[in-house]
């Protein structure tokens, strides 16, 4: 049996059983946060419970590193939606000790993509439209460091709210502990 069987297979039950009714919320946020955090599989539980959220609570975006690369890409328009549509009145940028993007570097992750079959001319044909490809695949050295860039780029973005606070945090995937890195209310 393939994983998405057996995904659908559990969601027929799910459905049946009616088990979707515990989760039922609206679309605004009940915290009225939005948090930006990452990917990491550690967290997937543990930062909801190491935060008291709860289904409804609040907007999460989940991405590589928890980093905001860009003022106008995806996740900074869907940080800006989550404000200016769905009622979100803070933002927390949480990243993570040992995250997979600490210390990312673009040739060894170009040669895995050459591994899997990717033709180098991709890559070559890419710089010369003018991407900056190794600097898109370039992690952090500090989570720190890059989770307080990301509330810099959040907090300065022309469309962003004067109002409304940004904080940075940095969670321990074994045990839940957050540091502060900036606290929104003071800045």
């Amino acid at each position: 049996m393939t994983l998405l069987s057996e995904i659908l297979e559990h969601n027929k039950q799910f459905f049946k059983n009616k088990e979707y009714e515990k989760y039922e919320t609206t679309k605004f946020p009940n915290k009225k946060m939005v948090i930006l955090t990452c990917m990491d599989t550690r967290l997937v539980e543990l930062l909801p419970q190491a935060m008291n959220i709860k289904n409804g609570d609040v907007k999460l975006i989940k991405n590589a590193g928890a980093i905001v690369s860009h003022p106008f890409g995806s996740v900074m328009r869907s940080i800006l939606v989550a404000i200016y549509e769905l009622g979100a009145k803070e933002v927390a940028i949480v990243g993570h000790h040992g995250c997979g993007m600490k210390g990312l570097e673009p040739n060894s992750f170009l040669e895995k993509c050459e591994q899997a079959g990717l033709d180098k001319e991709v890559v070559k044909t890419l710089s010369n439209a003018g991407i900056d490809i190794k600097s898109w695949l370039t992690g952090f050295q500090s989570v720190e460091e890059s989770v307080e860039q990301s509330v810099k780029m959040v907090k300065n973005h022309p469309m962003f709210p004067n109002n409304v606070s940004v904080h940075g945090l940095v969670i321990c995937p074994e045990t839940g502990k957050l540091d502060v890195v900036v606290n929104g209310y003071e800045n």
